[in-house]
């Protein structure tokens, strides 16, 4: 199974970049609720486990608020492949932009 491990440093307090985090989390949910289904998001303090699925593609992942970079781990479908590399910049991108 392909994974993604993304580090992306942060100036903010842990609670100020997981709750950034949690408000894109739920606006991702809201705008692509015809493609994403089966949602599943537990916050266990600073780490989040999350899986879903999208287009009957299971993804599944863990993300950790630490003081100074958010680290994302993320389990793609082997169909996901080809796209690896375009959906870690996109994340990459998001992200940093979320965290600025």
């Amino acid at each position: 199974m392909p994974k993604i491990n993304l580090s992306i440093p942060h100036q903010l307090s842990q609670e100020e970049a997981k709750s950034r985090i949690s408000r894109l989390m739920a606006e991702g949910r809201t705008q692509a609720s015809d493609r994403i289904s089966d949602v599943v998001e537990t916050w266990t303090g600073y780490v989040a486990t999350f899986s879903f699925r999208v287009r009957g593609f299971s993804v599944a992942g863990k993300l950790e608020v630490q003081p100074g970079q958010v680290v994302v781990d993320l389990n793609l479908p082997w169909a996901a492949l080809p796209f690896k590399g375009r959906i870690e910049e996109e994340l990459r991108q998001r992200a940093r932009q979320l965290l600025a």
